[in-house]
Formats: C-alpha cells, structure tokens, sequence
C-alpha cells in the first residue's frame, strides 16, 4: 500500500506536468497564431552598396530566388536528411532530438552536438545572427513558432534553402549552383546535391574548390543520411560518391572575392548599432550604405595576390582609410576566403611590435623631448620596481654603442631607447596617449609595451594611427554610412564627430620624424627600416615598420590615405626575416597605388615650428659630414640651446 501511494503521487506529478506541457504548448501556438504574418520574402533581403550605391552583396538577390519547385529534389532530401530528418513532422521544435543532444554533449563535457531545426536556423538567417544573448533566443524561439503556424513546410524549406551561406559569398542555393557548377539549382545531380549541402555545416572547411578532401568527408556524410533516411539506394550512394566532379567556381569575371572580407566586417559593425530595433526581422530588409571603394579594395586584392605569390597557410591582413573622414574604403581578411573566412582585420588581435612606438614618440614630444633628444643605444638590462629585471633587445643586437637621437631612434627602430623613454615618462603616460588617439582596448601600463607587446585588432588599432595622419584630430574610423527599411525609413546613419585631442605641433614634427624610415642621410652603424622600398615610394609618407617572432606590420599615411598590413599565421608559427619584405612591399604598392591619380600632398607647417640642418645620428650642427633637416618647435632647436634637453629633465 505505501509503494502504490508513492507509485500514484509519482504517476499525478508527471499527468500535472504533461497538462502544464501541452498547454503551455497550446498556449504558445496560440499566441503565435494571432500575431502578425512575418514576410520571409523581403526579410531574407539585405542588400550592401558601395560608396557610388552600386549593390555589392544581396543575401538573397530576386533574381536568384527559385521556388522549391525549380530546386533538385535531391537537394532537398539532402538538406532534410542531414539537418533535420524530423522537419515535416515536427512544429518547429524537435524535442527528442533536443534530449538526445543535451545527454551527449553532456556526457561529453562539451557542446558538440546541436539541436536546431531548419526553421531554427532559418530564423536566425533572417537575424542575422546578431548576438547570442538569452533574451535574443528567446525571442528567436517565439519567432520560430510564428513562422511555423503562419508558413507550410515547403514554404519554410524555399526560404531557407535561398539564404543559407554555402561559401565564397554565395547566399541561396541558386547563386551557389551557378557559381560551383555552372547550372541551375534545378539540374544539380546528387553528387553535386551532396557536395552543396554540406558546405553550411562549416563554408570555409567544407568549400570544395579550396579543400576538396573535407568537402568529400563531408559528401559521405550527407550521403549516409540520404540512406538512413531511405531517400537513396546504396548503389546511388556510391556512384554519387565516386563522381569526378569538375567546379566551375566563379559567378561574376569581373567579382572581388575580397569583398567578402568587408562585407562580413559590416556585418559586425552593423550587430554594434544599438538603434537598429528588435524587430527587424519585421521591418522587411534592409539596405546598408557603406564606405566600400570597389576600384580601391580590387586594387589591394590584387597586390596582395601578387606579393602572396599563392600562399595559403601565410595570411594577410590590410585596410584603407581616409584620415579626414574616417572612411574605410578597402579591407582585406586574409589571403584567401574560399580557405578562411575569418577575417584578421576585424576578428584577431596580434601584437603590433614597433608599429605601437609612433603612439610613445609623440608622447615624449608632448612631454619636452625633441628630435635631437638622445638616449644611449646599447644592451641594457633594467631594474624594475618589482624586484624583476626586463632585458630587451634591439633587432638583430645592432646597437650605437653611443648617444642616438629620437630622430634615428624612431628611423632605426632602436627598442633600447623606446623602453627609456616610457620609463622615463612613466608606464601610465603611453597607456593614456594611447587610449586619447582612440584605441579602446584596455591596455596593461608594463616596460614591455613600448615594444608593442599587447595584443589589438586592426581596426582598434587604426583609431590610433588615423588621429595621427588626421593632423591630430579623432574621428572613429568607420564602415557603415546609412542603413534603410525597404521603405526607404532611415534606421541609423553614421554621425560624423571629430574631437582635437592631440597638439597639432608635436604631430607635425612625429610625423616628420616617421617620413625619415626610409631616408639614406639616416644610414650609418644601421639602416633606417623601410629603406628597402624607398625605389617604390614618389609621394611623402611617415611609416613604421614593426615586428615580433609571429608577426610583420606596415603602417603609413599621408593627409589623403592610412594604410595598415599585417602577416603572420594563425597558428603563431614564427615568421621568417625575408617574409618582412612582402609586408613592406604590399604596403608600399597599395598607397601609392590608390593615391596614384592624386598630387602629393603633406602636412602644413604650423606656428610655433622651425627647422635646423643637423647630424641625424647625434642631433648636433655640424658644418661638416652628413646633415639632415630636422623640424623643432622653436626655441628647443639646437642652434638656439644644444643641451634643451638635457636642462629641462635633468637639472
């Protein structure tokens, strides 16, 4: 009697929850049921433009968009079969595949199985994946049951199967036949089916013209799930999967695959815009109007193609700006995206190394120091406030064994006196300056800093460098204009702010200084470090070089153009010193690529500067040997007191 009391108590509490279940279910089929119809047609529509508003990306381009009924059947049991074998049973939500995924990845200790349905997955399409918050899947959910009482289930499929990503840029089955097989989704056999429909489970891993091998591990799975499911024989299987396929594997001859490394930077600078409302996937597409320069971001492509001379493991990072506005007209991710979508401009953070001095030496110029100011060049361990010594060293251990000035310091790059000046400023000085030239990176106040030992993305760490080739003055840079409703309603629009944060002598006479890494009155016990491209430049840049064992950069600007470049592999596998060449060389031929239909242009000197003609590696007047001009701001020059330095610091 008392195990038939506990049998009945157990039996009530699973009826109560099955009841609290099936109407809390029917509760929210309800709800769903008497909200309004999404329409999926016009919200799988995004559509990019560039900066004369020609379209550049369409997520799903009308004429591309096919009915189900002129998509090969094979894709669509393929797609069922492997990404949702219960979808026209199920109302949106597979439950038991739910349960099985939760005890395997909890079994497991880690989440390596999903659970979503197409429907799922569509809707966060239509999303655009904007954040992975709890309120955002929640809402994801209510969504979901909206588009299942509202839609059929090929009307579900057609939708999805128009917008899903299947690489190189290709949105929507139809674009992706026409641009692997040259057909259209109608014609595509099942071995081309298989290939396609297992591209989205990953589009860089599973891209077959870039990485065939994965792509077919891929096909065998598809494939295995077409027979489970009883849509193919064993026999089809094995044809389908022993076809020799040939990919055609272009759309437009004229297209930029590297567009797609700027489009998928405004896809995340467009998830950052806090005015674009919740409900956007009701307010039917949008348009976003960008800075993209399609002639600038080809021009980049291709010398990067050039000097990447078809790498593939070493990547490559570049982007162009225009200092007055802030605009960036041209970004590059990596060296291809067929292999890689992730895009190092936006997504990775690399120690910068030397190129992070330019952000001390204005420092120190706000702070008193000329270009004259010297420091001694030679192997030095210093004694920190911790107890712990920090012994750097400069590139390839050449030092002056002497008093250098900041003038060869900066054209050198002489790590030695980069670490004294931050020590003699104070380590919280460069984390300050840093931050007031707009990177928003956290920075640790360290010795090591100066050398560039933090770790921030490129497009952080542009802010720095365009306040700089800006004269001084802050305007986030930035890739998104406008973005519309279909019905033309503004939803954002890019609010252009520029703040003065820098004093505008001191930039000039940095700035002189940077122009001075690849001049030869600089060649002495070393040689400045951009020299070797000298023969490529006919316009007046400042520019820094800089390096670590895993990385290579190349920063330079004038008042028209920044532009940034970075190598180095993902892994973190150390660079070679002859792989320097190529940063410098992708950099150099870019600027003066895109400024080549412009007049050289420099900055005006301001009040308050004069110039004296001195010895660049001591920083003294000489009325023989080698002379270089050098800018001051008048009364620090040598010929007016040739110990400035020395009186304002250490008396």
């Amino acid at each position: 009697m008392k195990y038939f009391k506990k049998f009945l108590f157990v039996v009530k509490i699973f009826v109560f929850l099955f009841v609290v279940f099936v109407f809390g279910n029917v509760s929210l089929y309800l709800y769903a049921y008497i909200t309004p119809k999404i329409d999926i047609n016009s919200n799988s529509s995004i559509v990019f433009y560039d900066n004369e508003n020609n379209s550049f990306f369409e997520s799903s381009s009308d004429n591309r968009w096919v009915p189900i009924s002129d998509i090969s059947d094979y894709v669509i049991d393929a797609t069922v079969a492997t990404e949702d074998k219960n979808f026209y049973i199920h109302k949106g939500f597979d439950f038991l595949r739910i349960a099985k995924a939760m005890y395997v990845n909890f079994k497991n200790g880690n989440i390596s199985q999903g659970a979503s349905t197409i429907s799922q997955q569509y809707i966060k399409n239509l999303y655009l994946t904007f954040d992975k918050t709890w309120d955002r899947k929640i809402e994801e959910a209510f969504l979901t049951l909206e588009l299942e009482t509202h839609y059929s289930k090929n009307e579900i499929l057609e939708g999805y199967l128009n917008s899903i990503n299947y690489g190189s840029g290709q949105y929507g089955i139809e674009n992706a036949s026409k641009y692997y097989f040259n057909k259209s989704a109608s014609k595509l056999s099942l071995a081309e089916a298989s290939i396609l429909v297992g591209i989205p489970k990953n589009p860089s891993l599973y891209n077959p013209i870039s990485n065939l091998e994965k792509s077919k591990e891929r096909q065998k799975i598809v494939l295995n799930s077409m027979l489970e499911e009883g849509y193919i024989t064993e026999e089809e299987l094995d044809i389908a999967f022993n076809t020799d396929l040939v990919f055609y594997g272009q759309d437009d001859p004229e297209a930029v695959l590297s567009i797609n490394y700027y489009k998928d930077a405004v896809l995340q600078e467009l998830q950052s815009i806090s005015s674009i409302p919740d409900s956007l996937i009701k307010s039917g597409g949008l348009h976003v109007y960008t800075n993209l320069d399609v002639g600038a971001q080809k021009k980049m492509e291709n010398i990067i193609m050039e000097e990447m001379d078809g790498q593939t493991d070493y990547q490559v990072a570049s982007i162009a700006v225009e200092p007055g506005s802030g605009k960036v007209i041209a970004l590059i991710g990596g060296t291809n995206y067929n292999l890689s979508e992730f895009n190092r401009v936006t997504q990775a953070k690399r120690q910068v190394g030397s190129t992070f001095k330019p952000i001390l030496y204005y420092a120190a110029l706000e702070n008193g120091f000329t270009a004259s100011s010297t420091f001694t060049s030679e192997a030095t361990t210093f004694n920190m406030d911790n107890g712990k010594t920090y012994s750097p060293k400069n590139y390839g251990e050449k030092y002056g064994n002497r008093d250098i000035t900041l003038a060869t310091a900066i054209a050198y790059s002489d790590n030695i006196y980069a670490v004294k000046t931050h020590l003699f400023l104070g380590e919280n000085v460069l984390v300050d300056t840093a931050k007031r030239m707009g990177i928003e990176k956290s920075l640790q106040a360290n010795a090591s800093l100066a050398l560039g030992t933090e770790e921030i993305s490129m497009l952080d760490f542009s802010n720095a460098y365009n306040t700089l080739a800006n004269y001084g003055v802050k305007n986030d840079v930035y890739l998104i204009n406008k973005v519309t409703d279909n019905d033309g309603n503004v939803l954002y629009e890019h609010k252009f702010e520029e703040e003065s944060v820098l004093n505008k002598r001191d930039v000039f006479i940095l700035n002189e200084l940077l122009s001075n890494t690849y001049n030869y009155d600089f060649v002495d016990y070393s040689s400045p470090t951009m020299l070797t491209i000298s023969n490529l430049l006919t316009k007046k840049y400042a520019v820094k070089s800089g390096s670590t064992n895993t990385d290579y950069w190349a920063v330079g600007y004038n008042p028209d153009m920044l532009v940034m470049v970075w190598n180095g592999y993902d892994d973190n596998r150390d660079t070679s010193s002859s792989q320097s060449k190529i940063t410098k060389r992708i950099w150099a031929r870019t600027i003066e690529s895109l400024l080549e239909d412009k007049e050289a242009s420099w900055y005006d000197i301001p009040t308050g500067i004069t110039a004296s003609l001195v010895n660049p590696i001591s920083g003294q007047l000489t009325e023989n040997g080698k002379k270089t001009l050098l800018f001051y701001i008048k009364g620090t020059e040598p010929n007016v007191n040739s110990n400035a330095f020395n009186d304002l610091f250490l008396n």
